[in-house]
């Protein structure tokens, strides 16, 4: 399948591969046609997904399953009048209904759009507008379901409230029913061109709202580096990524890339994070390959490794902060096996990585990957030299960049913010040493990696704004040994609050913020004051809040 794709499908040495690497892209391509039932008649019977829950139930889909149940889902959302660029919200959490769902509406050229169930019902109030969603598949839970009820009546354009179960509220539909009653897929006679929409994600800002990251269906395509060349997975590898389906990191390590190389995936669906239950999966299932948050590594280094069988383990990858060395060399001694770090954005695939014939270094992202035209700006607009701080940025005037988005939808503005003069700029900050090796200095826009999540500012300040007893606040990042960064509220209170400030007070605040937005972006830590620190055009200085920090 890969040599459909790639000139050149092996290399040798990092020059073989910055010389050599070279798409294939064809001009009608769809993930679901051209790579799933690819596979389903090529090896309809080798095993695609295997999935697990913390209840002990499993199962398993070869590609040939895959093709059957896409097609039949794929036919249900025909049924209710779903089809080409109509906006479909998967809210699914590990379910293995996600799998079938995604590949479903690439069949029928509707455009999905993963989320987090930590949404609130505000979120999704803003989502359905920003959107015009015309569907929402969600797992029936309790808490998922009062959140899509409580947005429903603001949400003009929601048709279709769709519950995988166990609950089925009066007034949704029955997806599993529905299914299962699915009249024969005829596949749409329209041409489905690479360049047509496919998925979208919101992502967090510091200075708005979440942005709307749309790309093609040649984002697919530009996964295989991901999977072939960082996570280095094979036809017979069964690969792990930790991941909730609602995040970029999803399709980044259980989707696309891997299923293009021919890898089984593996999905360890659970509800809570323990670190002892993930290493039994690897042990009982005999996990090969495996990518994590370095906070994942964090924890599962706490565990004594030695009471458990990770023989079958061969390579292991990690993404979304920086790698300390201790977590590194900690892992290694335990497992012989080296970190090998990668970086990228919503907005990307895989960016700089380090390759399986390159050395690791802890704490650095890698190299850049020849995928993209990638160069590293100072503010002045000229290439930084070795130690030279810049911003990445990928130059989109000499090729086509597989795997770049297409544009924030409905926002050309913001759009070209980001993104002129033949240059986009990720709005991160980097070096790189002597041997090329990119080390992470930071976000331009101050968004907060903390275990995994990317948190916007903006949303947690909009969210304190909201107490009667707030009346300025800053969100910050603070360096955290399990999290990578913690967030932290600087809030100056109203004069009849002042007298209030307290552990008490605290907790209020960050509850009230866990119930206003996404529980996971609540401050973990926060500082009353009486100003903020300002520049003269009166905008908040993080950086000086930031520094202060660190002094202390």
């Amino acid at each position: 399948m890969v040599e459909r794709f790639l000139k050149q499908t092996t290399f040798t040495s990092m020059d073989d591969y910055e010389k050599n690497l070279e798409y294939i892209i064809p001009e009608n391509f769809n993930f679901a046609y051209d790579v799933m039932d690819e596979w389903a008649k090529i090896a309809p019977n080798k095993l695609a997904l295997l999935w697990t829950n913390d209840k002990g139930e499993e199962k398993r889909f070869s590609f040939s399953d895959l093709k059957r149940e896409t097609d039949k889902v794929a036919s249900y959302l025909t049924t209710l009048g779903i089809g080409k660029n109509d906006m479909v919200m998967l809210i699914l959490k590990r379910r293995y209904q996600f799998w079938l769902t995604i590949i479903a509406l690439h069949k029928i050229g509707a455009i999905a759009i993963p989320a987090t169930y930590l949404l609130t019902a505000n979120d999704i109030v803003y989502r359905c507008k920003c959107a015009d969603i015309k569907a929402i598949v969600c797992a029936g839970d309790a808490e998922i379901v009062k959140h899509v009820d409580g947005a429903y009546p603001d949400c003009p354009s929601l048709e279709y409230r769709i519950s995988i179960g166990p609950m089925i509220p009066e007034g949704w539909e029955d997806f599993m029913e529905g299914v299962e009653n699915a009249p024969k897929f005829e596949k749409p006679k329209y041409v489905n061109k690479s360049t047509d929409y496919s998925i979208m994600y919101f992502t967090s800002g510091t200075s708005g709202e979440p942005k709307m990251v749309i790309h093609d269906y040649t984002y697919a395509l530009g996964h295989l580096s991901t999977a072939a060349f960082w996570h280095n997975l094979t036809p017979d590898s069964l690969h792990l990524t930790v991941a909730d389906t609602g995040w970029g990191k999803a399709v980044w390590g259980k989707l696309y890339g891997q299923w293009i190389v021919g890898a089984a995936i593996f999905v360890y669906d659970h509800e809570k994070f323990t670190p002892a239950d993930i290493l039994h999966k690897i042990e009982e299932y005999k996990v090969t390959s495996f990518c994590a948050p370095p906070t994942i590594y964090r924890f599962m280094i706490r565990e004594d490794l030695s009471k458990f069988n990770l023989s079958s383990l061969q390579y292991c990858t990690t993404a979304g902060e920086a790698l300390n060395s201790a977590v590194y060399e900690k892992f290694y001694e335990a497992t012989g096996i080296r970190l090998m770090e990668g970086f990228g954005q919503t907005e990307t695939t895989l960016t700089l990585g380090t390759f399986p014939w390159m050395k690791s270094k802890p704490g650095s992202m890698g190299i850049p990957n020849p995928q993209y035209d990638i160069d590293l700006l100072t503010a002045d607009g000229k290439s930084a030299g070795v130690g030279e701080q810049g911003q990445i940025v990928i130059h989109t005037d000499r090729r086509k960049q597989i795997g770049l988005f297409c544009e924030y939808y409905r926002n050309p503005k913001l759009t070209q913010q980001v993104w002129h003069d033949g240059v986009y700029y990720t709005g991160d900050l980097a070096y790189y040493d002597e041997d090329g090796y990119y080390w992470f200095v930071g976000r331009a826009d101050d968004v907060i990696k903390s275990s995994g999540y990317r948190i916007g500012p903006f949303e947690v300040e909009s969210a304190l704004m909201t107490h009667p007893a707030v009346v300025e606040c800053a969100i910050t990042g603070v360096p955290d040994e399990i999290r990578g960064q913690v967030v932290k509220a600087t809030v100056i209170l109203g004069k009849e609050w002042k007298d209030k400030a307290s552990e008490a007070l605290v907790k209020e605040l960050q509850d009230h913020v866990k119930k206003v937005t996404a529980p996971y972006k609540y401050p973990r830590i926060i500082e009353f004051v009486d100003e903020l620190p300002k520049t003269i055009s009166g905008k908040i200085r993080r950086v000086e809040i930031r520094e202060n920090d660190s002094k202390r």
